[in-house]
């Protein structure tokens, strides 16, 4: 699986004119789920992330988590996180789980985070085309794959 994490002060996911999840201070995830994806992967990412240390705590340094900060999350598919792009311009979306399997992993994915305690779990639309507006915050952005582990 692979996540781009963005710290933001506000996030919210439109489909079709209607705003289907909104938070405040948290992070705005975008996850992408690979062909040979498991839970096991979903496990691992949602426990990096919720324990990803970039909030700043008193002294300024980056050194909280979500958690910590009571912050929310708002987490949208994306499988073109897996778009390959070695040849030519057009990207291949070969390494992307199949619908079915990737909504399964998703969904998985958002009920962890949930039981996780976090206060606030919104989501877009899986499959849907949604429009995604942030204002990212410092800015700080991360990636993790959990392929990529070593």
């Amino acid at each position: 699986m692979r996540a781009v994490i963005q710290r933001v002060s506000r996030a919210k996911v439109t489909v079709e004119n209607n705003i289907v999840g909104e938070i405040a201070n948290g992070f705005m995830i975008l996850l992408g789920v690979g062909a040979s994806d498991t839970s096991e992967d979903a496990d691992y990412l949602a426990d990096k992330i919720l324990k990803l240390r970039v909030f700043e705590d008193e002294a300024g340094k980056m050194n909280l988590s979500i958690k910590d900060v009571n912050g929310e999350l708002l987490i949208v598919s994306q499988f073109t996180l897996y778009g390959d792009c070695r040849r030519g311009t057009r990207p291949s979306f070969t390494n992307a789980a199949p619908g079915a399997k990737a909504e399964e992993l998703y969904n998985y994915f958002v009920n962890k985070c949930t039981a996780e305690g976090i206060k606030k779990v919104q989501t877009g639309v899986f499959g849907a085309h949604m429009e995604v507006d942030i204002t990212n915050d410092g800015p700080v952005t991360i990636l993790i794959d959990s392929e990529k582990t070593i």
